[in-house]
């Protein structure tokens, strides 16, 4: 039987960070994953460079049933205090748009820091370890494929439920719900918007054509690019808004946020009255684009032939597009889990569960989930540390 003071399930951004912590404050620490390899989900990031950090980080950024959660974990360590350690760690890294930052080189740098300091400090990985059962006697006893573990205080790192080839599952719900907390409801966010069997017609042949669009719900609005797919809709703009997204809701797409399209039209008739319709809407939408769009609206011939209200449909036809999406691609391709454990079980200090001493909640598994570009890993850093000064 093992013996430690702290075990941390998940050897991904949040138990790795809090393991470094916790073992350098002098703690017996053992990390336990079930899979074959450590920070899968940060390997893969940002197109295998690691999108590590925002800069940008502010409450409004974060989605929760209590939003201000998060703040005390981010508070004390945010962007800064992660960007000193990759520093540190001679890691390259460059700013791309709105604050977010990624490696020059290769995501594995970042694994490959964090692994490095565990090992330094002490702390003990355990990979390909599956745990099948969790009981609390007096100390935490953990039944694993290696032998049973005894430790003081247990850290639930495990993650959520999105993008299952890598091994991702609920059991980090399933052991909150097992010691008596509550989970919010649970959903796939930012992920792909998908389309019925109509719209699926109608812009299926649209497939890789991306614009620059602005994309909201509501009050909620994100203007990064955007993308039609063989499925329905992605890129940046939508996979922000599928987390304020529900099934039956309508989006308003502006295809063109750069110009007022009724007003450019007319401005062009005016200058040329000659010119094809189709081919002034192309100087500022994709040719296909354009095309479907007219013909969607019936219109064709010269810009001289159209009345100016046909033009305003036009107009709206481009920069307010209404669609309904049928619903998402779900957990395959999304990539964090919208909820999860209720942050009102749970102490913004130090992630222990109020009701459990010694239990703690930590990263993606929280219901805390923040918008694309970096927002997530932070939390997953600022949510470890917090945990790792206190267990």
């Amino acid at each position: 039987m093992k013996r430690v003071d702290v075990a941390i399930l998940g050897a991904g951004a949040a138990g790795m960070i809090c393991a470094v912590e916790a073992a350098r404050r002098g703690r017996r620490v053992l990390v336990i994953d079930h899979a074959q390899a450590p920070g899968e989900k940060i390997r893969i990031s940002g197109g295998g460079r690691c999108n590590f950090t925002n800069l940008s980080i502010a409450p409004d950024r974060f989605l929760s049933q209590n939003p201000r959660f998060a703040l005390s974990a981010l508070s004390r360590f945010g962007p800064q205090d992660f960007i000193a350690r990759v520093d540190r760690a001679g890691i390259a890294w460059h700013e791309k748009t709105l604050g977010q930052l990624f490696c020059d080189g290769s995501a594995r740098q970042i694994v490959d820091m964090l692994t490095g300091q565990m090992a330094e400090a002490g702390a003990e990985l355990w990979i390909g370890t599956q745990v099948t059962d969790i009981s609390r006697p007096g100390a935490f006893l953990l039944a694993t494929g290696r032998g049973p573990v005894v430790a003081d205080r247990l850290v639930v790192a495990t993650g959520g439920k999105s993008i299952p080839k890598m091994g991702a599952t609920g059991l980090g719900y399933d052991i909150a719900r097992r010691f008596g907390l509550a989970v919010t409801e649970t959903r796939p966010a930012l992920v792909p918007l998908t389309f019925g069997e109509a719209d699926l017609a109608a812009w299926k042949h649209l497939s890789g054509v991306s614009v620059s669009a602005r994309v909201s719900r509501g009050k909620v609005g994100f203007a990064e690019g955007f993308l039609f797919t063989h499925r329905g809709l992605s890129g940046p703009s939508i996979l922000q808004i599928s987390s304020y997204w529900r099934e039956g809701d309508g989006i308003e797409v502006n295809l063109s946020p750069a110009a007022d399209i009724a007003a450019a039209l007319k401005a062009a008739r005016g200058a040329g009255g000659k010119l094809p319709v189709a081919r002034a809407l192309s100087a500022h939408l994709p040719g296909r684009l354009a095309d479907t769009v007219l013909g969607a609206l019936g219109v064709d011939g010269r810009l001289a032939d159209q009345s100016n209200a046909v033009l305003d449909r036009i107009g709206a036809a481009v920069n307010r597009w209404t669609v309904r999406p049928l619903g998402s691609e779900g957990y395959r391709t999304a990539e964090v889990t919208l909820g999860g454990v209720d942050t009102r079980a749970l102490d913004a200090r130090t992630m222990e569960a109020r009701s459990v001493p010694g239990l703690h909640f930590i990263g993606e598994v929280v219901d805390v989930t923040g918008w694309l570009g970096g927002y997530n890993f932070q939390w997953a850093w600022s949510s470890g540390w917090a945990a790792g000064q206190a267990v």
